[in-house]
């Protein structure tokens, strides 16, 4: 195989930094990229060369071992025992990849493709309610961290005055070869372009402020309005209102997550609501008037039957929390204590007495 020097075929010297790589690539790239008549052997090589010298730990080895790297068969090279070993003591994992590689290459660029921004990505925030909360519905507001348009340049990455054009590695494709030599053989494969990230697309100048992102970090204030019968752990979704898309793309959404804090008094099961209230012995005996807690925090009585048991439970029709989306409300149970005194003054034990003599 015949020595290549890829420094001379980048046409920079051996001590060159990693942006001289960079721009040398681009100005040779776009020169003999094949859809502006260029030479496609030519293009490939230029590709070879600078898959090689812009991973430092490629161009580490063929620095070390000359221009007989190619790919990443320098990493072989000093273990000359590894050309006569057999295939099948390779690790298992390595095989597996090169096996992989083999038979997952490309055969050419493709056409350009076509400019799609890409959509900014969700965001979710956790909001805590209260049950009053839930009855009625909450306005809340915060600042947001996220994802914003730049300003500077309205969210496109290029200066103001200059243009998006396309990707000069990989010619608007999305896609570069990668060769790769292995025992297999030489391998083509084809990978995401680096420069584009496979956008095939890039800014003429980048944007001064958010340097080609067409989005900056930042704050928002958000107020949104949390409507009745949220439910613990629902999602609230807000269009349009999470991160800010790559170079014009559209934003993502915000969702809300709701918490519902505990109440001291009620407890929730769907729509109802559930409490516990105490009544003398003489109520539960005779009957009665009661007053009952609701979450409108008004006096609501109820009229408790004689003869009512401990434990027995009374419900309270449209009291409870209303339906998400809806007008109706679901019910309030509240369950009785009986209260038994522990002590008594001398005339209540002595009508206990004689309820006792009557068998009550």
């Amino acid at each position: 195989m015949k020595k290549k020097d890829y420094y001379k075929i980048l046409g920079v010297p051996r001590d060159a930094s990693p942006e001289e790589i960079k721009k040398a690539y681009y100005r040779l790239a776009h020169k003999y990229h094949p859809d502006k008549g260029g030479d496609p052997e030519k293009f490939k090589e230029i590709n070879e060369a600078y898959q090689v010298l812009s991973d430092p730990e490629k161009r580490r080895m063929y620095d070390m071992y000359g221009e007989v790297f190619e790919g990443e068969k320098a990493q072989a090279q000093p273990d000359f025992e590894w050309f006569f070993r057999s295939p099948f003591s390779v690790e298992f994992e390595d095989l597996e990849d090169l096996l992989k590689d083999f038979f997952d290459f490309g055969f050419d660029f493709g056409p350009s493709r076509k400019r799609e921004p890409k959509r900014g990505s969700d965001v979710e925030v956790g909001v805590e309610v209260t049950l009053e909360d839930v009855l009625k519905g909450k306005k809340e507001r915060f600042l947001l961290q996220k994802w914003l348009k730049c300003q500077r340049c309205a969210g496109t990455g290029a200066e103001p005055g200059t243009k998006i054009i396309k990707c000069p590695m990989c010619g608007g494709t999305g896609k570069v070869k990668q060769i790769k030599t292995t025992f297999f053989g030489q391998i083509t494969k084809t990978t995401v372009c680096p420069q584009c990230k496979g956008e095939g697309f890039v800014p003429e100048t980048p944007c001064q402020v958010c340097h080609g992102e067409g989005r900056v970090k930042g704050e928002e204030e958000i107020e949104i309005f949390i409507p009745p019968g949220v439910d613990h752990l629902q999602e609230l979704k807000i269009p349009h209102k999470g991160d800010a898309g790559k170079r014009g793309g559209p934003p993502g959404d915000l969702y809300i997550k709701i918490y519902v804090k505990k109440h001291p008094i009620f407890e929730r099961k769907g729509n109802d609501l559930f409490t516990t209230i105490k009544i003398p012995l003489s109520v539960a005996v005779l009957g009665g008037e009661v007053e009952v807690p609701t979450l409108e925090k008004e006096k609501l009585i109820f009229k408790i039957p004689a003869g009512t048991e401990d434990g027995e439970i009374f419900k309270i029709p449209k009291r409870g929390l209303p339906k998400f989306g809806k007008r109706e409300r679901g019910d309030l149970y509240f369950k009785v204590k009986v209260l038994i005194p522990k002590t008594l003054t001398k005339k209540q034990r002595e009508l206990f007495e004689k309820l006792k003599e009557e068998g009550i």
